[in-house]
């Protein structure tokens, strides 16, 4: 945990491109933190008292738990482009999804009532928050319209398209026990999908690691969700998500 420079918000794209007035308003409010896979930023019921921002290559996600509690079905997945926490909400209400980490690195921290006043004081500021607000809200939309209308195959694709264009990188960290469980479906499913991936040479795996071997195949088997958001994204904040 340190104090952020006006470098370390380059590395978010939406506060990359806030003015330099707006940076330094948020600056001194902020701490840099380096989380590990899975890591929680809040739970579901707590205040959301803190914004988080992923920095390069990090993201987490918004999960849901099922009737069970055992497993935890992904609603949005938010890497350098947003932010998880007090983004929409004023802070002191309970959040309604846990917000995990899904893949370790630095993320600033902002206490949302610290994100509040900047933002009173910054009509710019405001704006910008509304507008990624609306982003990540058709996110949930968008997200909440796959998993009644896609099959696990086109999910699974758009999924590891999306956490290749945040991270940078073509293989992460990630078991199919857990792509099941963010994908609320069960593991014998998820299987049968990545076997078939690892078939046609989309993709391979070692223990705990999937690798993408061919992204053009994997987005040419991917559902148009993941096309629709980054059309929204480039119309309401354009630039801003990550496309490579």
């Amino acid at each position: 945990m340190s104090a952020p420079t006006l470098d370390d918000l380059s590395h978010n794209a939406l506060l990359a491109t806030l003015s330099e007035a707006d940076r330094k308003r948020l600056t001194p409010h902020m701490m840099v933190f380096d989380l590990k896979d899975r890591d929680i930023l809040q739970d579901a019921g707590d205040d959301v008292i803190d914004t988080w921002f992923p920095c390069g290559p990090a993201m987490a996600a918004f999960c849901i738990a099922t009737n069970d509690g055992r497993t935890a079905v992904e609603v949005a997945l938010v890497g350098r482009e947003g932010a998880i926490g007090g983004i929409v909400s004023n802070g002191h209400v309970p959040a309604y999804a846990t917000a995990m980490v899904r893949h370790g690195g630095r993320f600033l921290r902002i206490k949302t009532v610290a994100l509040e006043h900047a933002k009173l004081d910054s009509i710019s500021l405001r704006h910008w928050i509304s507008r990624y607000s609306d982003c990540l809200l058709a996110q949930v939309f968008q997200t909440a319209a796959c998993n009644a209308t896609h099959t696990i195959s086109q999910r699974t694709a758009k999924w590891l398209l999306a956490a290749v264009s945040r991270t940078h990188g073509q293989e992460f960290d990630m078991t199919q026990e857990q792509l099941a469980e963010l994908l609320g479906v069960g593991r014998t499913f998820v299987t049968r999908v990545v076997k078939r991936l690892r078939e046609e040479g989309t993709i391979a795996t070692r223990r705990g690691v999937i690798i993408i071997k061919d992204e053009q195949a994997l987005r040419d088997r991917a559902c148009a969700c993941t096309t629709a958001i980054e059309n929204h994204f480039d119309t309401v904040l354009h630039g801003i998500y990550p496309l490579d």
